[in-house]
């Protein structure tokens, strides 16, 4: 029989599958690799969100996009990791925090970095400008400006106006050695000073050193604290908010999420929406456009989330004129 006679009889489905499986090699596969400073569990909402934005723009995992995770508790290991992905030639990274972006960026000057929780990432060298970031970096701020941490003191000013004193606990390692922080310390402790407020910051470096600080508080008659957000205070909202209404003090933090875990209240952007617009941002490069001409995102809804629970395991009204500004009122 000759090949030409073959092929004629051959039922159209053979024919066609040699077809479909180049089309199937051809198809583009992004790989995007996330740098997480946290681990795996406090990640997965975050994740979550990512995976809808990137489906809602038709980029499905498994089919056209891959999604390559690294979770680095201690958020010590975030250079290694971030090096680990440049050298597997991923195609985007997206980059969590100041420290991680700055990681990101050390390890590589051609690779799109999105950013997701950037903080002040100009005054922190990480883009050349919100409207022409430059480079190869772009994405999303988390705030506005550092003034925006001067509203944490001014609210429990206002939820404990007895207080001569306030106290702020931080991650010291974070807040010394995360690129552009400096100005959100400077913006609290300026707020304290404007409002007649004595000032004292506890300083962690691991969740080990959480209840010591609380014991601390005890010790010096702290009855209201801010805490300044960073991957261990983030990652260990629940502990600090028990430890909290255990010692009878106020709690103000900077997300919604340390509020449904027992907080008092927080005041600030809602940090869950930040990886589906990550996701316009990475479907903006893989369709080629450059990350240095995409401005960055900054956040322009701010929510007050306040948990009424605790406020009455704390004893405390909330006075009528904060609860008017509340979003959210957790009951």
């Amino acid at each position: 029989m000759e090949r030409r006679t073959f092929l004629a009889l051959l039922p159209g489905s053979l024919l066609a599958a040699p077809q479909a499986a180049e089309a199937q090699q051809a198809r583009k596969v992004n790989r995007i690799g996330c740098l997480w400073a946290v681990p795996r569990e406090t990640a997965i909402p975050y994740i979550k969100e990512l995976d809808a934005g990137l489906n809602d723009l038709g980029h499905i995992e498994g089919v056209n996009v891959a999604l390559e995770h690294r979770f680095a508790d201690p958020p010590e290991d975030v250079p290694k990791f971030a090096e680990a992905l440049v050298r597997s030639k991923v195609d985007a990274l997206l980059a969590t925090t100041n420290s991680v972006i700055a990681a990101a960026k050390r390890a590589t000057t051609t690779i799109p970095i999105v950013m997701l929780y950037a903080a002040d990432p100009v005054g922190a060298g990480l883009i050349d400008s919100m409207a022409r970031p430059g480079g190869n970096v772009t994405g999303l701020s988390f705030d506005a400006a550092p003034e925006m941490y001067g509203k944490h003191v001014e609210l429990l000013k206002s939820i404990a106006p007895a207080e001569t004193r306030v106290g702020g606990l931080r991650n010291l390692t974070y807040y010394q050695q995360s690129p552009g922080h400096g100005p959100y310390v400077s913006a609290v402790s300026e707020s304290a000073r404007r409002l007649g407020l004595g000032l004292r910051f506890f300083d962690i470096r691991s969740s080990g050193d959480i209840e010591d600080a609380f014991r601390q508080m005890a010790r010096t008659g702290i009855r209201a604290i801010f805490v300044l957000p960073d991957p261990v205070t983030f990652t260990h909202s629940r502990q600090i908010a028990s430890l909290a209404v255990k010692s009878r003090i106020s709690s103000v933090y900077g997300y919604r999420d340390a509020v449904e875990a027992g907080g008092l209240l927080s005041y600030g952007p809602d940090i869950r929406e930040a990886p589906r617009r990550a996701a316009i941002y990475l479907d903006r490069i893989f369709k080629g456009a450059k990350p240095g001409d995409l401005p960055v995102e900054q956040p322009t809804r701010f929510e007050l989330v306040i948990n009424l629970r605790t406020a009455r395991a704390l004893g405390l009204t909330i006075p009528p004129s904060v609860l008017a500004q509340a979003d959210p009122v957790i009951e």
